[in-house]
């Protein structure tokens, strides 16, 4: 595979950056780093998934899946401070930028570490899982992240996903109503798609 920001160490040089960002009205202290995803700006599917988001009416902690240097999992963790939120990532570089920004804006209900996928990711009966996913890791590894969801997810809960329509919106919705049978776009602004999938 080649080197982007889906590779577990990225060899790109690393280039430090922080900037401050609001999400879901709540500013936030970003600290990014060359070889993740967006590195400059928090990336406009990320942010109308932030925004979109509603978690599901029954009990379970929340996960990001791909959750880069952590935009998503800490906006959502600091609108549902009741909630346990994992976050993780298969590239190392984003998960230890993900642990700092955590620290940096006081961020406690989160449990953030490295998975590919969900293959590491233990706990079950998620009430909402999110992805922004990789687009460039290609359509079998995106599918299998669908996949994984599901069976890590509550009866009653909901996966989240933010994908273009040229990058596979049409192939991703097939795919989430095959799995989850009940399927809605829950935003859709400058060919960028929400889904929400309720596992029934």
């Amino acid at each position: 595979m080649s080197q982007h920001y889906y590779s577990k160490n990225p060899q790109t040089k690393s280039n430090p950056r922080e900037w401050t960002y609001t999400l879901r009205g709540e500013k936030f202290h970003f600290h990014t780093d060359a070889g993740v995803f967006s590195k400059g700006e928090v990336d406009f599917g990320s942010r109308l998934l932030i925004e979109a988001f509603r978690d599901s009416e029954v009990d379970g902690p929340l996960l990001d899946v791909g959750c880069g240097y952590g935009p998503i999992g800490m906006a959502i963790a600091r609108a549902f401070p009741q909630k346990e939120v994992h976050m993780v990532d298969v590239n190392t570089r984003a998960i230890d930028l993900a642990k700092r920004n955590a620290d940096k804006n006081g961020i406690q209900n989160v449990v953030i570490y490295e998975s590919d996928g969900l293959a590491s990711v233990k706990v079950e009966g998620f009430s909402a899982i999110l992805t922004n996913p990789p687009i460039r890791a290609g359509k079998e590894t995106i599918f299998r992240f669908y996949e994984e969801a599901y069976d890590k997810m509550a009866s009653g809960g909901s996966l989240w996903v933010v994908i273009q329509k040229k990058q596979g919106a049409p192939s991703t919705q097939e795919k989430l109503e095959e799995l989850f049978g009940e399927v809605r776009v829950a935003d859709k602004k400058k060919g960028y798609f929400i889904f929400e999938a309720r596992k029934i």
